[in-house]
């Protein structure tokens, strides 16, 4: 486990005598505050050098923050080591025998995944383990094992959407302490296909590709630093080794990189030898065009299959693969689909736009962009019933950290907790 200093917790009572020394006698610069409401605290970041102090100020009296300055007074409450992989460093902690005080990672300040380990296994210090949100320094390529099939979650990029769009009715207040927008209030998403590996080898989605207009490239600030293309080479694939490419749905952001355009201008099938399966519905509504989300539908990524004569469209519920069936939710589109995966009694899903992030596992945390809401909230119900109830493998497309985890439920509160990684 490599882990560098992230920053120092310290806990005040008095925050306004803490920033007259910190801000005012040192002249440190002193970040906007962050509240984090599970933890009924609030944040102050500043920075020094490469590292950060946080000053922690209790925002209720039964606040973990609050029950700590009443017992021990105020002063250094927490060391905090940013790793690359929170899920694998906590596994590597406890097998060593040392105490976790949370045995899964959670949500924390800045968007980050925490994790603490308790003093009596640290000397007396109380450690904090960190994984950035963002996280793209690691590796873009992860592979899972799932019975008798592989999957590996892929990357083409990152991009950016109002967290307002992207959080609905949810208030900014609450939405902002799992996902940090920038100055514009855009918030970073990830882009992860993922291929299934099995009797055939499948691509969910495709990412936004590389023929958007230079004004959508930067209303979205596309980020495309990682590929499909790279990603599919760093798991040691390349185009012509996809059997089969699934839509979930339509949208650019997913069906972008179906096809690409070549030197002469024409666009065509990105995957030479694949057979592209969409839901019937999905197809004719991306073709008819729809006022509300036009800008989301770009007819050279899904029209070119159909010329080229590599489309199949399905009409129901069915197997795709071997291990691999599609489920029509609705809500995000009309014929909105997710994908269900099982081999040797073990399951995945790809969630898609149903819960597009982490942070989008409570019930109610659904998308303004979402067509028919109250039909993703139905389906999001029996999704997160069911994942619980079979310890359901979930894959997060848009998760800009977290590309799977497993859905638990604990005193009311939906959470996720990340799945170890294995990098490729």
């Amino acid at each position: 486990m490599k882990a560098t200093l992230d920053h120092v917790g310290i806990a005040v009572n008095d925050l306004g005598a803490a920033l007259a020394f910190y801000r005012d006698a040192l002249g440190l610069e002193i970040e906007a505050p962050e509240d984090v409401e599970a933890q009924r605290v609030r944040a102050h970041f500043v920075p020094v050098g490469e590292s950060k102090l946080e000053l922690l100020e209790a925002t209720a009296p039964d606040s973990p923050i609050a029950k700590y300055v009443e017992k021990r007074g105020p002063g250094l409450h927490h060391i905090t080591l940013r790793v690359d992989d929170i899920a694998a460093a906590v596994e590597q902690v406890k097998a060593r025998g040392a105490r976790m005080i949370d045995a899964a990672p959670r949500g924390g300040a800045e968007g980050a995944l925490v994790a603490f380990i308790h003093p009596s296994s640290a000397h007396g210090v109380l450690v904090e383990l960190k994984q950035a949100a963002g996280g793209r320094h690691q590796s873009a390529v992860q592979r899972f094992s799932l019975g008798d099939l592989e999957l590996i979650s892929l990357c083409d990029g990152f991009f950016r959407l109002d967290g307002g769009s992207l959080f609905g009715a949810v208030p900014k207040a609450l939405w902002q302490n799992r996902a940090r927008p920038d100055d514009e209030n855009r918030v970073t998403l990830a882009m992860r296909p993922l291929v299934v590996r099995g009797a055939r080898t499948m691509l969910i989605d495709a990412g936004i590709g590389d023929k958007i207009d230079a004004k959508l490239h930067d209303v979205l600030a596309v980020d495309r630093s990682r590929t499909l293309d790279r990603t599919l080479a760093e798991a040691g694939l390349a185009a012509e080794d996809i059997d089969i490419v699934l839509a979930t749905h339509l949208h650019l952001d997913h069906a972008g990189g179906f096809t690409v355009r070549d030197a002469s201008g024409r666009v065509r099938p990105k995957f030479p030898r694949a057979q592209y399966v969409a839901r019937r519905g999905e197809w004719e509504d991306a073709a008819r065009g729809n006022e509300r989300m036009r800008w989301a539908y770009m007819a050279d990524d899904f029209a070119p299959l159909a010329e080229a004569g590599v489309l199949r469209l399905v009409d129901e519920d069915a197997t795709i693969m071997p291990g691999v069936k599609v489920q029509r939710t609705g809500g995000h589109t009309a014929h909105h689909q997710i994908v269900t995966i099982e081999s040797r009694g073990r399951t995945a899903a790809f969630a898609a736009d149903l819960m597009p992030t982490t942070a989008h596992a409570p019930d109610a945390w659904i998308s303004a962009l979402d067509q028919f809401p109250a039909d993703t909230l139905a389906a999001k119900k029996r999704f997160a019933a069911e994942a619980i109830a079979r310890e359901t493998l979930v894959f997060f497309e848009h998760d800009p950290a977290v590309p799977a985890g497993y859905l638990h439920d604990e005193g009311g509160r939906r959470r996720v907790a990340p799945a170890p990684r294995r990098d490729s």
